[in-house]
């Protein structure tokens, strides 16, 4: 009896398969699969109803009771019940009863926000599914990796995460990095014609691929043995930890602001009670005046609500097609200051159609566009026709991917040569079926290039092994030593047709066109090893052709880049391709700075590579390790950087970059766990949206932030100055009138803030430092100077007022302080622009939300329902007169520093024009 774990089904039985103990062509036997067909929609259903979908079970939710005592571990809401209990044993019925309901109040809301929160991280889930690839019913097709079943057929390429376990049937240099799984740093090479005991351990089980693991080098096939909990990485469920978020700079920041907030309320409390014991005013009434200090001064929700607002801002972006996997990277967008792009899909269409190939002496001009066969192959008048089959069959049998009916599945380049195979009159699935391969390596950046092997008959009839290659032009002439002339056959590679290949390559590329080479060459059928060093054998090849394939620039992203500029944003292309077809690309799409390629750039020390990056635009035929340099270069040099990519060679920038960001529909899975942001639309100008976003999301924040610290500041003055002056029996504000303020006009004013339209200006300055505070000395000082004068506006109102009764007093405190907030929350929209400048776009959120907070400061002073309810009394026109014109001076005192600020700004900008 077997003891050991066979993968992906627990311990082992005597009825459960030990499928990687076991040849390859028996587990299909057990899983009742044939490796070329797949299984069919019926077979799929049944196996789906047997094992469910290929997903982990979910954690048990928290009981609903549970989640609502955890609303009460906020410092706020114990502020409130104290106060409301302490209300009621004072026998201050309405005012505890409206605290204790706001503690409700908040912890609904708390629950509410928690449950849209799980269902944004649901729907960005559903956003990011992995997809994987499988053979159904004889044809490939894509589908979401919880579709699959045991018994699929599913083929892996470098880059894909792996979505099931299973026994590998076909491997061509296939490499896995198992480290998620087994600790082990090293990618495993993977044979699926090894024989291995049924005790081999995990790590060496060489003939299985485990559930998300990742494809790091060649391709394969797999037969699905394991899916969901069933899997290895199921049954360890402890490995599968989520990152916990961390928190931001933004967030410590204010963590430490509200702190000091704290600290000094903390402080002005204690005074403020202690002079009214002092005094001795009952204990009812210092309490009274203590619970509405304590509600008005302390900032405890000032952390959450940003928190809040940057996840509101995660929801549009996502909105916007870019979806932000961590909190952090939302704030960190705004600082951008680099962008390093690659070119395929990104800046270009990524809808590849071949448009020219060239042959030995001859051109051709190829008419159709995108993955639809319709179109022809026209040769140049005069020139001979000659059979194109064996310049075509390259094409058909070196591509994975497959194209029907217009659609495509795998690689755009391949798709565009297939369709050239179809326009060309091969029938490609046909011909695969005819040919298949006996071997292959697959492409890998290293050496640039994909060969398969084929056993078929050569031109005279005799049986060969015949390899096929595709790859770069440089790359297949470096490894050739004959053309294929097709009246000759092959014939000798000159010096004299060496130069015409690479002019006919610079041609191409200069016309901005992707250039793919072919060739070929025959092995005897008795010598040839199909399990020897492949690779070195692709020498000695026959050149075949040239392709010029077209990916056409974005329309809307030369408009991206140049906004990109404007926002001191530099924007470069990284990128594969010949320095001079992605300088073709570059200048048709406005982006500066000179090309060079990545060994130039690796041939630079650290001292020459910092000084020249700023005028270099674009780094052609990059290695993996250029575009780390690059990142690290930039990074020294103090800058942002966001770097884009989609390949498995991406990865280890994306995870370098400040701002990795992977391409939702070319991107490799890999490439899509690194990276921090995700495009859906794998569209280049919605980086460039993304980071406007990042920065009126964090400009609307501080608006916000200024416009609390300064209110705060302004309550604290009110109370204390209050309890040192003796004015009102140092209670300016009723409890009830102090959380009516809070909780209509702040925040209402702090949602007009924190969701209005950003600044026009947002795009024109320049990126924000990483590490600059939220509220400088400077600003603080302005703060502090704003609630001064709201503090000392609204104690004046008071003295003027008292004479005539506190109850009047108080009613003209809570309106003068609710106009100031009103007025301050106006002054906080732009730092430096009056705000009777006109221009930009209406402002309808902020509008709104102030025509809401005048309802409610005329609802406090002059509906009766509302002055029971609150302790206040009606004003005549004068007295509602002195109110306004009192809180209105915070506006003449906010222009006077404005103008001063506009006055340094020119006076600095005419320091560096001189």
């Amino acid at each position: 009896m077997m003891t050991t774990s066979s993968a992906g089904q627990g311990p082992a039985t005597p009825e459960t398969p030990v499928y990687f103990a076991m040849p390859a062509t028996e587990a299909l036997k057990v899983l009742g699969v044939e490796a070329g067909h797949g299984l069919s929609a019926a077979e799929v259903e049944t196996r789906r109803g047997q094992y469910g979908p290929n997903k982990f079970a979910e954690a048990k939710p928290e009981p609903a009771w549970r989640a609502f005592v955890r609303q009460y571990a906020d410092a706020m809401q114990i502020v409130l019940l104290v106060a409301g209990i302490g209300s009621l044993l004072l026998q201050q019925w309405g005012t505890g009863i409206v605290l204790l309901g706001l503690t409700l109040f908040n912890a609904f809301l708390g629950l509410r926000q928690e449950g849209k929160a799980a269902a944004a991280v649901a729907a960005l889930q559903k956003m990011m599914i992995v997809k994987a690839k499988v053979r159904r019913d004889g044809s490939l097709a894509e589908i979401a990796a919880d579709e699959l079943v045991p018994g699929d057929v599913v083929s892996v390429e470098a880059g894909d995460l792996v979505p099931a376990d299973g026994r590998i049937v076909r491997a061509a240099t296939l490499e896995i990095d198992e480290s998620a799984l087994t600790g082990e740093s090293t990618p495993v090479g993977k044979d699926p014609s090894a024989l291995l005991s049924p005790g081999a351990a995990i790590g060496d089980r060489i003939t299985m691929a485990f559930m998300n693991t990742n494809v790091t080098r060649g391709s394969g096939d797999f037969v699905v043995t394991a899916t969901g909990m069933s899997t290895e990485v199921g049954h360890i469920s402890g490995m599968l930890q989520t990152e916990e978020e961390t928190e931001t700079p933004l967030t410590r920041q204010l963590a430490a602001l509200t702190n000091q907030i704290l600290v000094i309320s903390g402080f002005a409390l204690v005074l403020s009670m202690a002079l009214n014991l002092a005094r001795g005013n009952p204990f009812a009434q210092v309490f009274t005046a203590s619970i509405a200090f304590a509600v008005a001064a302390i900032p405890t929700g000032l952390p959450a609500v940003v928190t809040t607002i940057l996840s509101m801002g995660t929801q549009m972006l996502a909105k916007a097609n870019a979806i932000v996997k961590r909190l952090r990277s939302t704030e960190t967008l705004g600082c951008t200051s680099a962008i390093n792009s690659d070119k395929t899909g990104t800046l270009t269409l990524n809808q590849m159609t071949a448009v020219e190939m060239a042959l030995p002496g001859r051109r051709y001009v190829i008419s159709g566009s995108g993955y639809s066969s319709e179109g022809t192959i026209k040769r140049v008048a005069g020139q001979p026709d000659v059979p194109l089959e064996p310049f075509l069959l390259p094409m058909a049998l070196t591509a994975d991917a497959e194209v029907e009916q217009g659609v495509l599945v795998g690689d755009p380049t391949e798709g565009a040569l297939v369709v050239l195979a179809e326009k060309g009159g091969l029938d490609v699935r046909a011909t695969r079926e005819t040919y298949p391969r006996v071997a292959e390596v697959p492409f890998d950046a290293a050496y640039k290039l994909m060969a398969t092997f084929h056993r078929m008959p050569d031109e005279r009839g005799s049986e060969v092994i015949r390899c096929l290659v595709k790859g770069a032009p440089d790359q297949l002439l470096a490894r050739s030593d004959s053309v294929l002339d097709s009246g000759l056959g092959p014939i000798p590679l000159t010096d004299d047709f060496r130069a015409r290949y690479l002019q006919e390559n610079q041609r191409l590329a200069e016309q901005g066109l992707r250039v793919m080479g072919t060739a070929r060459k025959d092995f005897d059928p008795a010598v040839f090893d199909p399990d020897g060093d492949l690779l070195a054998q692709v020498d000695g090849l026959v050149l075949l052709s040239l392709v010029g394939i077209v990916d056409p620039p974005r329309p809307q992203a030369k408009a991206a880049i140049a906004k990109a500029h404007d926002a001191g944003i530099q924007v470069r292309m990284i990128t594969g391709d010949h320095a001079v077809t992605a300088e073709s690309i570059a200048r048709q799409l406005g982006i500066q700075g000179r090309a060079i390629t990545g060994a130039e750039f690796a041939a630079m020390d650290d001292e020459t590579a910092r000084r020249e990056i700023a005028d270099i635009g674009v780094i052609a035929r990059v290695a993996p390790e250029h575009k780390v340099r690059l990142v690290d270069v930039l990074r020294e040099q103090g800058h942002v950087v966001a770097m884009t990519g989609d390949g498995v060679n991406d990865a280890p920038a994306l995870k370098r970059a400040d701002i990795g960001i992977a391409m939702g529909i070319t991107g490799t899975e890999v490439s899509k766990e690194a990276a921090t942001m995700i495009l859906t639309d794998d569209d280049f100008s919605t980086i460039v949206r993304a980071v406007e976003m990042g920065r009126g999301l964090y400009d609307n924040l501080k608006k916000y932030i200024k416009f609390q610290i300064g209110t705060l500041i302004g309550f604290i003055v009110t109370f204390l100055g209050a309890s040192i002056f003796n004015l009102v029996s140092g209670v300016p504000m009723l409890p009830l009138q102090t959380l009516w303020v809070n909780f209509t006009v702040q925040i209402c004013q702090a949602v007009g803030l924190g969701y209005g339209v950003a600044a026009v200006d947002v795009m024109q300055r320049k990126p924000r430092p990483v590490n600059e505070k939220i509220l400088d000395r400077r600003q603080f000082t302005w703060l502090g100077g704003a609630g001064f004068v709201i503090g000392v506006g609204t104690l004046g109102v008071v003295w003027w007022s008292q004479v005539q009764g506190e109850d009047l007093a108080r009613t003209m405190a809570l309106t003068t302080f609710a106009l100031f907030n009103l007025f301050f929350s106006i002054a906080c929209r732009d730092e430096t622009r009056s705000i009777f400048d006109r221009g930009g776009p209406a402002d309808r959120p902020f509008l709104y939300a102030s025509l809401l907070s005048v309802l409610a400061i005329v609802l406090s002073g002059g509906v009766d329902f509302f002055q029971r309810l609150l302790g206040t009394v009606d004003m005549n026109l004068g007295q509602w007169l002195v109110c306004i014109v009192v809180s209105g001076l915070i506006i003449p005192v906010s222009e006077v520093r404005k103008a001063i600020l506009r006055r340094n700004e020119r006076k600095a900008l005419a320091g560096r024009a001189a």
